[in-house]
C-alpha cells in the first residue's frame, strides 16, 4: 500500500462508507482493543481499510490524528493479538496526519473471532454476526469458486492460442485423436471448464485474453521478480502476468531459467553440473499456486528468484484440514475445475502428487528440503531451495539405482534426508526405517541411523565411516558402565542391561560386556547369563 493524498481525497469522496471503508476522526487516540475488533470485522468482510484522522460526516474533511504514533509497534502488536497481517501508513496532509490500516480478508471459508465473539460492522458498530452469517462463511469451504461462471460473456475472452496449446497437451497425454475435430466449445465443455455454455472462473484462469483478466479478474495475475540477494529494495526484474496460465507458463520458467546457474562438480576425472533450480519443480510449485490460490482475494501469485532460492508466495492459506504437517499426505484442491482441467492435459496428477515430487527431487539433488517459512492463514509461501550440499551423495544414489529406489516413497526420501543431515528422523518417518536398513541403504549404529559403508565408500570416506562407527561402540560402553556404576554393589542382570540398549541384540549387548571385563572395567559374579555385573573400581 502506498497512500497518496489523491487516493485519499478518492477515499473521502465515497457518498457513503462502503463495505471496505471504515473512517473515524480518533483526533487524540483511539483504543487498542477497539482497532483489533475493527481489524477482525473488517477482515470477516473479505478485508478493506480504516482511515483515522478524517471525519465520517459528508462532506469529510480531514482533521488530523495523533493515534498510534509507533505505527511499526502497532503492526506487531496486531499480529501477535490477531496473528494477521495489517498494513498501516500515515500521510502528512497539510490538514493533519491520517493513518491508513489495510486490513486482509479471513481465509476462505473461516469467520475470525476476536475474544470468542465473531465480528462485523453494522452502522458504527461492531457487533456479533448471527448463527446465519457464521454458517453461510463455512458454506464456502464446500464451494469450488473456480467453477462459478461469468455473466454476459463468451467465447470471445478466452485466448485462441492458449486453448489450443491445451488440446494438444490433452490429446499427447489420452492419446485420443479424435479430440482435434471437436469445436471450441465443446472441447471446453468436455474440458469441464464450460457449464450450460457458460464460461467458468476456471476456464477464465487457464485461457483468458489480458484484456478479459484485466476487466474479470484482475487479481488472477502472477508478478515475477529477480533479486541478487535477499534483502530488502527493488527487485533487479520484475515482470508481471496478467493473463491465462497458459498464455504465460513457459515465459515464466525462461525468466527463471535465465538465471539459473549451474553448480560444478569434480569427482574423480568427471566434472558434473548441477541446475540450481531444476524445471519439474518449479513447474510443479507453480501449478500448485494455480491451482490452490484463493481467486477471491485481492493478493497477486508471487514467485520471487534469488541466487539460491525460489519461493512462490500465493493468496489464502493452506485448504481447510491441510497445514504443514500433512501436505505431503492429504489433498484438497481448494480449485477443483481447474484441477481437473489441468490432470486432463497431463500438467496436474490425479494423485495428486504434486507436493511430494518436489520434496523427493530436493532429497535426489542433495538440496536442503523445501519449506514453508512466512505461510500463514492469508498466504502460503513454499521456498525451494538451490543450494547442492552433497554432490556425492548425489552419485550415491545413482548407484543405489533406478530399480532399487522404484520401491522408495516419498516418506523414505525423507528419512534419507535427516539420516545425510544427521538428524533424529521424526516419529512419523520411523516406520520406514527397517525398509530402508533392509535395503542397504542406511545402517543402525546403536541407537542411531547413518548412511550405508557404501556412501563413505563411494565419496572416499571410509575413515569417517570407521570413526562414525568405533565412536558409537564406545558410547554404548560408556553408556552399560554409567549404568553399571549407578546400580554400584548391586550389580545389574544383563536382561536390566539389555534394557539399556534397546537397539542392541543380547548378543550385541554381551559383546560389549566382554570388551568392559576385557578392559578391566567390568567384572561378573557368574558366568551364567543369570550372573550379575559391576562396574570394576579402579
Amino acid at each position: 500500500m502506498t497512500l497518496s493524498i489523491e487516493q485519499l481525497h478518492a477515499w473521502m469522496a465515497q457518498p457513503s462508507e462502503t463495505e471496505h471503508l471504515e473512517f473515524k476522526e480518533a483526533k487524540q487516540q483511539f483504543d487498542t482493543d477497539r482497532l483489533r475488533e475493527y481489524c477482525v470485522a473488517l477482515a470477516n468482510e473479505r478485508g478493506g481499510r480504516l482511515v483515522l484522522g478524517v471525519s465520517n460526516a459528508l462532506p469529510r474533511r480531514v482533521v488530523g490524528t495523533q493515534a498510534f504514533r509507533n505505527l511499526q509497534g502497532t503492526r506487531e502488536e496486531l499480529y501477535e493479538a490477531l496473528k494477521m497481517r495489517v498494513e498501516a501508513e500515515e500521510l502528512n496532509t497539510p490538514d493533519g496526519r491520517v493513518v491508513v490500516f489495510d486490513i486482509p480478508s479471513r481465509p476462505i471459508g473461516a469467520p475470525l473471532e476476536y475474544r470468542g465473539r465473531y465480528l462485523m460492522r453494522v452502522g458504527e458498530d461492531v457487533v456479533a454476526m448471527t448463527t446465519e452469517q457464521i454458517q453461510r462463511i463455512l458454506a464456502e469451504r464446500l464451494s469450488d469458486y473456480s467453477s462459478h461462471t461469468i455473466a454476459g460473456v463468451g467465447l470471445e475472452v478466452l485466448e485462441p492460442e492458449s486453448i489450443e496449446a491445451f488440446r494438444a497437451r490433452w490429446i499427447r497425454k489420452s492419446g485420443n485423436g479424435r479430440l482435434q475435430s471437436l469445436p471450441v466449445g465443446q472441447l471446453l465443455d468436455d474440458a469441464g471448464v464450460l457449464l450450460g455454455g457458460q464460461i467458468t472462473i476456471a476456464a477464465l484462469v487457464l485461457f483468458g485474453t489480458k484484456e478479459a483478466m484485466r476487466r474479470l479478474l484482475p487479481q488472477a495475475e502472477v508478478i515475477f521478480e529477480y533479486r541478487s540477494a535477499e534483502v530488502a529494495g527493488p527487485p533487479q526484474q520484475r515482470e508481471s502476468f496478467r493473463e491465462g496460465f497458459f498464455g504465460f507458463h513457459d515465459r515464466l520458467w525462461e525468466l527463471i531459467n535465465l538465471r539459473n546457474d549451474r553448480q560444478s562438480y569434480q569427482e574423480g576425472f568427471f566434472r558434473y553440473d548441477l541446475l540450481t533450480f531444476e524445471e519439474g519443480p518449479v513447474r510443479e510449485a507453480l501449478l500448485n499456486a494455480v491451482c490452490h490460490r484463493d481467486y477471491q482475494s485481492a493478493g497477486s501469485v508471487f514467485v520471487r528468484q534469488y541466487p539460491r532460492r525460489l519461493s512462490v508466495e500465493s493468496p489464502g492459506g493452506f485448504p481447510p484440514g491441510i497445514n504443514v504437517e500433512n501436505v505431503l499426505d492429504r489433498q484438497l484442491p481448494r480449485n477443483r475445475c481447474i484441477a481437473e482441467a489441468l490432470e486432463k492435459c497431463g500438467l496436474v496428477e490425479r494423485s495428486g502428487q504434486g507436493m511430494n515430487l518436489i520434496f523427493e527431487s530436493a532429497v535426489r539433488s542433495a538440496k536442503a528440503l523445501p519449506d514453508f517459512a512466512g505461510t500463514d492463514g492469508y498466504q502460503v509461501t513454499l521456498n525451494l531451495h538451490g543450494e547442492v550440499t552433497d554432490p556425492s551423495f548425489i552419485r550415491y544414489l545413482e548407484k543405489v539405482g533406478a530399480e532399487r529406489m522404484a520401491s522408495f516413497g516419498t516418506a523414505d526420501f525423507l528419512v534419507l534426508a535427516h539420516v545425510q543431515r544427521d538428524m533424529p528422523v521424526p516419529a512419523a518417518l520411523k516406520k520406514r526405517v527397517d525398509h530402508l536398513v533392509d535395503s542397504g541403504v542406511i545402517e543402525r549404529m546403536g541407537r542411531r541411523l547413518i548412511l550405508s559403508r557404501g556412501y563413505y565408500e563411494h565419496a572416499g570416506r571410509l575413515a569417517a565411516y570407521s570413526r562414525k562407527k568405533g565412536l558409537d561402540r564406545e558410547t554404548n560402553k560408556s553408556l552399560l558402565l554409567k549404568h553399571l556404576e549407578r546400580k554400584g554393589e548391586q550389580g545389574s542382570p544383563l536382561d536390566e542391561l539389555a534394557q539399556v540398549l534397546p537397539s542392541l541384540s543380547r548378543r550385541g549387548v554381551q559383546e560389549l560386556l566382554q570388551e568392559l571385563k576385557r578392559e578391566g572395567r567390568a567384572s561378573v559374579d557368574k558366568p551364567r547369563r543369570w550372573g550379575k555385573w559391576f562396574a570394576q573400581r579402579s
